[in-house]
Order: C-alpha cells, then structure tokens, then sequence
C-alpha cells in the first residue's frame, strides 16, 4: 500500500481503488492497481492542479473519480479506438486497458485534463430508490402534495422519480409497472408507508453546470461517471435518459444557495421539499451554511398548511461513509436519520417513520 503521506496521489488512487472492487467494478480495481504500479509522468501531469494535497483533501476533491471518468469519457467517444476496445463492454483485462490508457494519455493529455477540471456531476437514478421512502414519509406526514425542488441536479434523471415503478423488496412494491424505468433495491427493516398518497404539483432543479440530456456529448460526460463493468447502471441511466430527453426535463444553472433562498419558500397546499443526493460534500463550508441559513430562515415561516422538508442523501459531515438517509421538516425543526442507504441505490437500511412518524 502506498504511504498517503508521502505520496498522497498513489495514496488516493489506491483507496479509490478499494471502493471500486467493494462496491462491484473489479474492473476499474485492477485498472487502478495496474494505475498505481506504473502511473508514469503524463498521468502525473493530470494531477498537478491538486499538486499539494493531501490524502485527505484529493479525496474530498474527488480527484480520483474524475480520472477515472476523464478515461471512460474518451472511451465512450470512440475518439481514441485502442481505448475503446480496451474498456468494457469490449475489453475486461484492467491491466491491458491501463496500457491502453497511459497511450491514451500521451495522445489526449489536455482533453483529459479539460474533462478533470469540473467537479464530478453523478446522477445516479437508483438513488430515487432511496429517496423514495422519504417522499412518501413526508407526503404520509403532511397530508399534503408535494413541490420537488432539487439542488445540484446535474441533468435532472430524478426529477421523474414518482414516473419510475419500484421494486423495494421487503418494502413493497410502489409507482409505474409499466414505467421504461424500474428500479429495485435491497431492503432491510419495516415497510416505508407505501400507501401514502403522493401527488407532485411541482419540480424544479438547479445545478451550477446543469448537463442537457438532449446533447449527446453532455449525455456522455454524465454516462462517464459510470463505472464502464457495471452493466445495470449504465442499462438504467440509458432509460432514465431517455425518459428524461423526452419529458423536456431543463435544471436552471444556478448556485444551490442563491437557488435555495429564491425558491424554497413554503407555499400553502403544498409540501415543499428541498432535496439533494450525493451533492453536500462537493459544496465550499460557506455554501453549506448559506443553504442551511436558507432553509431555516424559511422553515421558521412555515406551518402545518405550508410545511418545508429538507431531504437529503449524503454521507455525515467530514467524512465518505456511510450515506445517510436523512430528513428535517418544519415547523418544529424536526431532524432524524430516516436510513442508511447504498451510495449507488443497492440497499437501503430503514430506520424511519410509520404514519405517525415515530421512530
């Protein structure tokens, strides 16, 4: 193993690498190992941005994860062949395809680098899954129907979330059967109250580089982040696009906090929820505590007529795991953790609320 301390890239890469063969890409483990024992200068280059960093900050950088999807990007173009037919579905063996992708780096260097220089934009649509449970806690809560609004969209796959049909397991069964999207999870615990009524009057979505659907080179970047061996995810993120591209979903280019304070306001007849997956850690502390000011500012205005829910999907303060389930509604301020959930939408761990919202 590498010393994070003395070389905190390696370092970086290896735990990377860790997650990836855990959480089911054993292709993208041994690409990474391949990466980490013969990482060569022009790969070095691609990190120099982060050159001072420590282990620790490359990783909330997500420094890693942008490699990795700068590659699949430029494999999913068909722009470099011998790349292409090194990853999946083409390719399997990570150590012919990570010499595949030191030639690709001295062929593509700054188009890589372009693609490294913006934040990952993950959109993974089996985080509804997850997030399912606690639209129907609050729509069972409040009586009410429901204005979605979410911060950090990308290019909006979840704004359909109450289009999809789900397969909770244990859970129970909830939405379109005969959606072009189903999704399943594992489910441990009691059953969500899948019999809430749900209703959604609104939805609206900001990020502040929101991806077009529409466009195929932005459709490809948001399907790079995928980890090119996993077939199922790539095989719901083709469906969701779709019915995304078809539904004319759009996500307002807008900083979170700005967007939060503009439009989160409770409105009466409504539950507003704010809700967010896999976003939090990317944001500066300055623009946490501005949404968070924002959101009580307007949770201190809200009433049973025009409750406010916050929603999210993301690991707790400082550190990766494990991804919280967690919910906050006004009035009353009200906060618990509602599960602990998969990062990818694969489990879901209940903890939450029957219809009274008693844990």
């Amino acid at each position: 193993m590498a010393d994070d301390s003395s070389d905190p890239v390696l370092g970086a890469l290896e735990a990377q690498g860790r997650v990836c063969a855990a959480f089911g890409s054993p292709f993208y483990g041994g690409l990474i190992d391949a990466a980490v024992a013969d990482l060569g200068p022009s790969a070095r280059a691609l990190f120099q941005p982060w050159a001072g960093l420590a282990y620790a900050q490359l990783m909330e950088a997500a420094v890693t994860l942008r490699f990795l999807g700068a590659l699949h990007d430029l494999a999913l173009s068909g722009d470099d062949p011998a790349l292409t037919a090194a990853f999946p579905p083409a390719g399997h063996d990570a150590a012919a395809a990570w010499r595949a992708a030191r030639a690709a780096i001295e062929r593509h260097g700054s188009r890589l680098a372009a693609f490294m220089a913006h934040e990952p934009q993950t959109n993974e649509v089996r985080r509804s899954a997850c997030l399912l449970p606690g639209f129907l806690v609050i729509a069972a809560e409040t009586g009410l129907p429901l204005r979605c609004l979410e911060a950090g969209a990308s290019a909006g796959l979840n704004q359909l979330w109450h289009r999809f049909g789900y397969d909770l397991g244990a859970g129970g069964r909830w939405g379109d059967s005969s959606a072009p999207l189903q999704l399943d999870t594992e489910w441990q615990g009691l059953a969500p109250p899948m019999q809430a009524a749900v209703r959604v009057v609104e939805t609206a979505a900001c990020d502040r580089k929101p991806i077009d659907i529409a466009d195929p080179d932005q459709r490809r970047r948001l399907k790079a982040y995928l980890w090119p061996d996993q077939t199922e995810r790539i095989v719901r993120f083709d469906a969701a696009a779709d019915m995304t591209a078809a539904a004319g979903v759009r996500v307002e280019a807008a900083d979170a906090a700005d967007w939060a304070g503009a439009h989160a306001a409770p409105k009466a007849g409504a539950a507003t929820v704010f809700f967010h997956s896999i976003f939090w850690q990317y944001l500066p502390a300055d623009t946490q505590a501005a949404i968070r000011a924002a959101l009580e500012r307007h949770g201190a205005s809200a009433t049973r007529e025009a409750p406010l829910a916050w929603l999210r999907m993301e690991p707790p303060p400082g550190q990766l795991v494990p991804i919280e389930l967690r919910l906050t509604l006004w009035p009353g301020a009200r906060e618990r953790r509602l599960a602990v959930v998969h990062a990818h939408g694969a489990k879901v761990a209940w903890e939450g609320a029957d219809l009274t919202g008693e844990s």
